[in-house]
């Protein structure tokens, strides 16, 4: 939909700011959705106006020109108030994190700013101070988080790009809580200029999509080195022309790490995916690595994240929604020797990583373990009875982050509302061969592409009816 809607406003076959206004009158008709802490109209519809105009005089806005954005309320952007989900943090940018200013330079809008889990350190998007993000699938359960108001955004098709941050999984849960394509990238692939930190060490940024195609086109203009930012480096920043075949491919499945209960719905769409994947040509083996074990992660490897806020929790813990003021208080609570041996643990999990990746070229697991989380309800169904919701979630996502590489989340072709999903994940810097395979994955049908909520968006707009 990115290359269709740039394509057709650079070649003046439509007008920016009609495409603008559309995407303006659905953040309106969807408000109880939540997804958005501000749209500013005005501006928007300006910025619209002036790609227009350069097209009529005959200039080229860009590889995004007209394309409407959802921008994570913990990134810059000039001018404009970022909150992080908070109760009290209120900081006016002077000027855009980078991957703002790349958005903008090829042509793309920004029609609004999203609703996240307080600070990023969460994934239901059910915050304290701005109440929460709904699913536009069903509007009684989450869209995970902590981007969640991004990917509701996309999945309501208000826009066709929402931009998050992933530090555990925060693109991929909520990508695939509401049936999305989600990039989690290698860290310092995005710079992080301007993006308010959770684990500056772990962060990155990336693109949430309903398409291979939509994410691609995003990582394309984000990606790439940024002197301002030190965790920047990587090679030259390329793009598949092409999808992989799958049949060169050997794909692993890592046993201990996918043993674990799962809603049945997840099962079976991950299970039939990677028969699908065999079906198709890639070697499929397993890989039985016990360093693949979200278990055995060390608490304090996120020690990081309290260093970020010990000044304002010392001052004022109260400040801080309950949830993650509990989880402030321990991340502080942490010892030199406890710090060290997470860090000790994350080089041998990256270790782990370059030995399996010898063997294999992707790795593949579901993306969350339970389909869905009602808002309120603190567990999930895994299909072994409840169980708390963020363990539930967040599986099969931290481990890519405490390693550093790269991976997408794609929802599998089969039925449900929204489709379940799987993961795919590559070696560092491999963002090209995860794009390339997913796109091959959706041309067999595997996996898909371009599904939104649909009529479910309709019990939002009748639920005050109702």
């Amino acid at each position: 939909m990115i290359a269709e809607v740039a394509r057709d406003v650079r070649s003046g076959r439509c007008f920016a700011r009609e495409i603008v206004a559309e995407a303006l009158a659905a953040v309106e008709a969807l408000h109880d959705l939540n997804a958005f802490t501000l749209v500013e109209p005005e501006a928007a519809l300006t910025r619209a106006a002036a790609i227009d105009e350069a097209v009529a005089a005959g200039g080229d806005p860009g590889r995004l020109a007209g394309v409407p954005v959802a921008l994570k309320d913990l990134i810059d952007q000039e001018g404009r108030t970022t909150t992080a989900g908070s109760s009290f943090y209120r900081e006016v940018a002077d000027r855009s994190a980078t991957v703002v200013s790349r958005l903008e330079a090829a042509g793309a809008v920004i029609v609004g700013r999203t609703g996240l889990h307080e600070f990023a350190y969460g994934f239901s998007s059910e915050n304290d101070w701005w109440g929460p993000v709904r699913n536009p699938w069903d509007p009684s359960t989450s869209p995970g988080g902590s981007s969640g108001g991004s990917a509701a955004a996309v999945a309501a098709a208000i826009v066709p790009l929402g931009i998050g941050t992933d530090t555990g999984g925060s693109v991929r849960v909520p990508a695939a809580l509401c049936g999305q394509v989600g990039l989690k990238v290698t860290h310092g692939r995005i710079p992080l200029t301007g993006v308010f930190p959770l684990a500056a060490s772990l962060d990155t940024v990336g693109p949430i999509a309903s398409s291979v195609a939509d994410a691609s086109a995003a990582y394309a203009v984000m990606a790439g080195s940024d002197p301002a930012d030190p965790w920047s480096v990587g090679p030259p920043v390329t793009v598949p022309e092409q999808p992989a075949s799958l049949a060169d491919l050997t794909v692993g499945i890592p046993t201990r790490w996918v043993n674990r209960p799962l809603h049945p719905t997840i099962a079976d769409a991950y299970h039939g995916a990677v028969s699908a994947l065999a079906d198709a040509g890639a070697r499929v083996v397993e890989v039985d690595d016990p360093r693949l074990d979200p278990s055995a992660m060390p608490a304090a490897t996120y020690a990081e994240v309290g260093l970020v806020h010990r000044r304002w929790f010392e001052e004022g813990p109260e400040r801080y929604g309950p949830a993650i003021r509990d989880r402030l208080a321990a991340a502080l609570s942490h010892t030199a020797d406890e710090v060290a041996a997470a860090h000790a643990w994350r080089e041998m999990l990256r270790r782990a990583f370059v030995a399996i990746f010898r063997r294999v070229d992707l790795l593949v697991t579901p993306t969350v373990a339970a389909p869905a989380k009602i808002i309120g309800r603190a567990t999930v169904d895994t299909g072994a009875g409840p169980e708390p919701y963020r363990p539930a979630l967040s599986w099969f996502t931290p481990l890519v982050n405490q390693a550093g590489v790269p991976a997408l989340t794609l929802p599998v072709n089969t039925v449900g509302a929204p489709p379940p999903s799987i993961q795919l994940i590559a070696r560092w810097w491999q963002e090209p061969l995860l794009l390339a395979a997913g796109w091959a994955a959706t041309e067999a049908g595997i996996t898909a592409g371009g599904r939104t909520a649909g009529a479910a968006i309709s019990a939002v707009q009748l639920r005050d009816q109702a």
